[in-house]
C-alpha cells in the first residue's frame, strides 16, 4: 500500500494528471482507500503557508483525480470535487473533465447516478465550475435531471452544438422556459439563424420538437413576467418562429392579458400577434384598446390608436365599444397622442352610445384647453381645463466682473515656505511663488534659501538624469538647488529645456523657469517679475507692467526675455494712455518694446477631421461605422519680431503635447481664440485631458479678444457634458458682454452631435435651461445653425432625441420672435410621413413662415 501511495504521490507532485488517471484506475480496494486517507494531508502539505503563492493550483487537477477515483462515498467525492482550495484560481469552467470522468467509469451505476445529481444540487448559476462535468454525467448515466434552475442556464449556456443529439433535450428544453436566469443567459443571442435563436426553430422544422410547444413555451414564459433582461431571448425566439395567424389564435386570451403590464417589447409581439388574427370578438378588441391606451409607452399608446382607428374604419359598429378606451388616451402625456385620441372621439361621436358620450365627457378636462373646448363642443358638455399660466421669460443675466486682484505678492521667506506647503497645480500658485522666489533672492537670499532648503530642493538625482524637464515646478526646484550650492549640472537651463513636442503656452512657460534657473547660476536676476498677473484672468495691468520696469531700470538690472514677451501678452487689449506716458520715458530696450506694443491679431481656423475617413469631405452623418474625430486648429499671425510671442501666436496644424493644459488661457488672456485653439484638439471624449479642457470655457469666457470656431467647439462641447451646469452659466455671460458666436456655437454643436461625440439629451437639456434663464434669443440661434447638420437626409434614419431638439428651436423661436425661411426645415417638412418628428419640424416651419412670404418678408 505504501508503495502504491507512494507512486500516486510522485504522479500528483510531478502533475502528470493523464498517468495519475491511468494508474488510480488499477488500484484495487485497498489502495484506494489508503490514497483517500492520505489525501488530506498531502492537500494540507501542498497548500502551505501562503494562500495565494503556494501553488496548489499546479496541483488541483492530480488532486481532484485522485479524490475522485479513490473517496468511497458519492457525497465525498461531491465535496472533494467542489473544495474552495481546488477551484481555478482564475474562475472558469473545471478543465478535467474527462479525466474524473475516466475515474469514475468504474463505479457502480446506482453510485454515479447519485453522484450526477449531487453534483447537479450544488451548481449555483450558469457559470459554475461544475456545470460541465454534471452534465457529462448525467449524459452517460441517463436518468432525469433533477429539477433546478442553474442546471438549465449552465446548459443552454454551453451553445447549442450537436443539440439534435443531446440525450438532455428532451428533459430541459421544458424546462428552459421555466428556470430562473435562462433569459439572462441567452439574453446576448440576438443575430436571427444562430445559436439558440437558429437551433430551436431549426429542430423544430425538422420534427424534432414541437414548433408548437416552443411557441407555448414562449407565451408561457411572458406569463410568468420578468424584467426585460430576462424576456429578451424569448421575444426574439417567439419572433423567428413567427406563430402563423391560426397559430396566434390559440393564445388570444394569453395576449391579453400580456398587454397592461408586461414589458414593451413583450407587449408589442402581443400586439403584433393579436392584429394577426381575424374577427376578434368586440370585446376582446375592447379590452386590448383599453390596455394599450392606458400605457405610459407612447409608441404603443400609437400602437393602439392605430389599430383602433383601422379597425372602426372597416366596422363602424365598433364604434359602441371604443369610448372607454379613448378616455384613457385622453390623459396621455403626449400632445400628439391627446390630439390624435380627441380627432377620433369626435369623429365617431354620433355612433357611439350615451353610455359612451358621457364617458368621454367625463375625461375632456385631460385634455389641453383648446383641444378640450373643440371636444367639448362635439360632446355637448365636460369640464374644461383652465389654461396653464404663461410663462414669463426671465430678462438676460448682467455679465459678471471680468476680472479680480489677485492674491499680493509674497513678502517674506516665512509666507513663501508656507506657500509651498499649500501648493497646488495651479497656475496661480505657480506664478506666485516664482514672483516670490524672485523678489527674495535680492531681498533676502538666506530666508529664501532656508526656507527652500528642505521643502523645495530637489535630492534625487534621478531627476537629473531624466532628458528634459516638462514640467514647470521641476524648473523652480532647479533654481532653488542652484540657489543652494547644489546644482548637479553646470548650464542646466540649456541641458533640460524641451526643442519640440509641446505646446506653445507650454514652451514659453518653460523658457520662463529657464531663463530663472539661468539666472540664478550666472548671478542676474532681476529684483522683479514682469509677466505675474495682477487680475485672476492672467492679464497684468499695463501700469503695473511700467511700474515693474521702472524697478528693474532704478537697479540697474534687466528683464528677463521670456518674462518680458509673457508680460506683453497678458496686458489687456484697451490701452492704458496714462502708462503708455510713463513708458514713454523709460530708457531700456524693453521700454522701448512696451511704448511701441500693440497687441497683435492672430487669424484661427479648424479643420474636422475624421480618422476613418476618405478622401473628400468627410459625412459626418454615416452611421456604418465610429467617427474618430480629430479637431485640427491652425493660427496665423503677423511677426512681432519677438520669437516666443511669435511661437505662442502660430499654432501649428498638429497635435502637441499638453504639460499644462489647464494653466493655457490665463497664457494668453488677450487672444482668447489662440488659447482655444490650443486647448481644442484635446475636447473629445478619447483624450483623457477633455474634462479639465472643458472646465476652462468658465477662463476663456472672460478672456478678451475674438471669439471664433474654436472658442465655440469647447464652449458647444461643454453645453454637452452632463456632469456639469456651468457651461450655460458661461453662455449667458459671454452673451451678456455681447461676444457670444451663436451661430458657429451652433454649427460645432451640430457637428458634435452628427459626429457622436455629445449625447443629444445632454446638448437639449444645457440649451433648455439657457433659453428658460434668459438666453432664448442665443438659444435660437445655435440651434438655427445646427439643424441643417442634424436634420436626416431623405432615407436616413434621424438621430435619437432630435425631436426633442426640434421641439426646443421652436419654442425658443416662438419666445423671440423669429421669422425666416431654413431651407433644410423647409425641405423635410414637405416630406411625406406623420411621425412625431416631421410633425415638429412642420410646426417649427410654419412658425418660421407665419404672416410671411417664405423668406422671412412680411407677407
Amino acid at each position: 500500500m505504501d508503495d502504491h501511495w507512494g507512486e500516486i504521490r510522485k504522479l500528483i507532485e510531478a502533475r502528470r494528471a493523464e498517468r495519475l488517471a491511468e494508474r488510480v484506475r488499477t488500484l484495487g480496494d485497498e489502495g484506494r482507500r489508503e490514497v483517500a486517507a492520505r489525501l488530506p494531508g498531502l492537500l494540507k502539505e501542498l497548500r502551505g503557508v501562503d494562500r495565494w503563492d503556494d501553488g496548489l493550483s499546479g496541483y488541483r487537477v492530480g488532486l481532484r483525480v485522485a479524490g475522485a477515483g479513490c473517496l468511497g462515498g458519492a457525497a465525498a467525492v461531491t465535496s472533494w470535487l467542489y473544495r474552495r482550495d481546488l477551484a481555478p484560481r482564475w474562475g472558469g469552467a473545471d478543465n478535467d473533465v474527462d479525466l474524473v470522468l475516466a475515474v469514475l467509469a468504474d463505479r457502480p451505476a446506482a453510485w454515479r447516478a447519485d453522484l450526477a445529481e449531487r453534483l447537479v444540487l450544488r451548481l449555483r448559476s450558469a457559470d459554475d465550475r461544475g456545470v460541465e462535468l454534471a452534465l457529462a454525467l448525467l449524459r452517460e448515466t441517463g436518468i432525469e435531471p433533477p429539477p433546478h434552475d442553474p442546471l438549465v442556464a449552465g446548459w443552454v449556456d454551453r451553445g447549442p452544438a450537436r443539440l439534435g443529439e443531446d440525450p438532455l433535450l428532451d428533459h430541459l428544453l421544458p424546462r428552459l422556459f421555466e428556470a430562473e436566469g435562462v433569459g439572462r443567459t441567452l439574453q446576448w443571442d440576438r443575430e436571427p439563424g444562430k445559436g439558440w435563436l437558429g437551433a430551436l426553430p431549426n429542430l423544430a422544422e425538422a420534427g424534432r420538437v414541437k414548433r408548437e410547444a416552443l411557441i407555448d413555451g414562449c407565451v408561457r414564459r411572458f406569463l410568468r413576467g420578468g424584467t426585460p433582461a430576462d424576456l429578451r431571448f424569448f421575444v426574439r425566439l417567439h419572433e423567428a418562429l413567427a406563430p402563423s395567424p391560426a397559430e396566434a389564435s390559440c393564445h388570444v386570451r394569453d395576449y391579453l392579458h400580456l398587454l397592461p403590464a408586461a414589458p414593451g417589447p413583450v407587449a408589442e409581439l402581443a400586439v403584433k400577434r393579436l392584429r394577426s388574427c381575424a374577427e376578434l370578438p368586440a370585446d376582446d378588441l375592447a379590452e386590448a384598446w383599453d390596455c394599450l391606451l392606458f400605457r405610459p409607452e407612447r409608441t404603443l399608446v400609437r400602437a393602439g390608436l392605430s389599430w383602433l382607428a383601422r379597425s372602426v374604419k372597416r366596422t363602424p359598429a365598433l364604434a359602441e365599444v371604443i369610448a372607454a378606451p379613448l378616455a384613457r388616451a385622453f390623459a396621455a402625456d403626449s400632445a400628439e397622442l391627446q390630439e390624435t385620441a380627441a380627432g377620433l372621439a369626435m369623429t365617431y361621436a354620433d355612433d357611439m352610445p350615451e353610455e359612451g358620450r358621457a364617458t368621454l365627457r367625463e375625461a375632456i378636462g385631460f385634455l389641453p384647453p383648446a383641444l378640450g373646448r373643440r371636444a367639448a363642443a362635439a360632446f355637448a358638455g365636460g369640464a374644461v381645463a383652465e389654461a396653464e399660466a404663461v410663462f414669463t421669460l426671465p430678462s438676460p443675466p448682467p455679465a459678471p466682473e471680468r476680472a479680480r486682484a489677485v492674491e499680493p505678492p509674497i513678502r517674506s521667506a516665512e509666507e513663501l515656505s508656507q506657500t509651498i506647503t499649500e501648493w497646488t497645480d495651479s497656475w496661480q500658485s505657480w506664478e506666485r511663488l516664482l514672483a516670490g522666489f524672485v523678489v527674495l533672492a535680492g531681498r533676502d537670499r538666506p530666508g529664501l534659501v532656508a526656507a527652500t532648503r528642505d521643502r523645495l530642493t530637489d535630492e534625487h538625482a534621478w531627476t537629473y538624469a531624466q532628458e528634459t524637464w516638462p514640467r514647470a515646478e521641476q524648473w523652480l526646484r532647479g533654481a532653488a538647488t542652484a540657489l543652494n550650492g547644489d546644482a548637479r549640472t553646470r548650464h542646466a537651463w540649456r541641458r533640460f529645456l524641451p526643442g519640440r513636442g509641446l505646446a506653445g503656452p507650454d514652451l514659453l512657460l518653460l523658457h520662463r523657469g529657464a531663463e530663472i534657473l539661468r539666472a540664478v547660476e550666472e548671478d542676474t536676476l532681476p529684483p522683479v517679475l514682469l509677466a505675474t498677473p495682477t487680475h485672476d484672468t492672467g492679464h497684468v495691468a499695463a501700469a503695473e507692467l511700467v511700474r515693474r520696469l521702472e524697478v528693474i531700470e532704478a537697479a540697474g538690472a534687466k528683464p528677463l526675455a521670456a518674462d518680458l514677451q509673457q508680460a506683453l501678452l497678458r496686458l489687456p487689449r484697451t490701452p492704458d494712455p496714462e502708462a503708455a506716458e510713463r513708458a514713454a520715458r523709460l530708457t531700456s530696450a524693453a521700454g522701448e518694446i512696451v511704448v511701441g506694443w500693440t497687441c497683435p491679431e492672430a487669424h484661427v481656423t479648424m479643420e474636422w477631421t475624421c480618422a476613418w475617413g476618405h478622401q473628400g469631405p468627410h459625412d459626418w452623418r454615416d452611421r456604418s461605422h465610429t467617427h474618430h474625430v480629430r479637431l485640427v486648429p491652425a493660427a496665423v499671425a503677423a511677426p512681432t519680431g519677438l520669437p516666443l510671442i511669435d511661437l505662442v501666436l502660430s499654432v501649428p496644424g498638429h497635435w502637441a503635447e499638453p504639460e499644462h493644459v489647464h494653466w493655457w488661457p490665463s497664457t494668453l488672456p488677450s487672444h482668447r481664440e489662440v488659447a482655444a485653439a490650443y486647448l481644442a484638439p484635446h475636447l473629445l471624449q478619447h483624450y483623457w485631458h477633455g474634462p479639465v479642457v472643458r472646465a476652462q470655457a468658465r477662463h476663456l469666457a472672460r478672456a478678451e479678444g475674438p471669439a471664433g470656431p474654436a472658442f465655440s467647439a469647447v464652449l458647444a462641447r461643454a453645453l454637452g457634458d452632463r456632469n456639469t451646469g456651468e457651461p450655460v452659466d458661461v453662455l449667458l455671460e459671454v452673451a451678456a458682454r455681447d461676444e457670444l458666436p451663436a451661430a458657429e456655437i451652433g454649427r460645432q454643436a451640430g457637428l458634435l452631435l452628427v459626429s457622436g461625440e455629445v449625447r443629444m439629451i445632454d446638448m437639449v437639456a444645457a440649451l433648455d435651461e439657457a433659453a428658460r434663464r434668459g438666453g432664448h434669443d442665443q438659444v435660437w440661434r445655435i440651434a438655427a445653425a445646427a439643424l441643417p447638420a442634424l436634420l436626416p437626409a431623405p432615407g436616413e434614419r434621424p438621430r435619437g432625441g432630435l425631436t426633442g431638439f426640434v421641439t426646443l428651436a421652436r419654442m425658443a423661436a416662438e419666445w423671440c420672435g423669429a421669422r425666416g425661411e431654413i431651407p433644410e426645415v423647409r425641405d423635410v417638412a414637405a416630406r411625406k410621413g406623420n411621425s412625431g418628428l416631421l410633425r415638429e419640424v412642420r410646426r417649427l416651419h410654419d412658425r418660421l413662415t407665419e404672416g410671411t412670404d417664405g423668406t422671412g418678408q412680411e407677407g
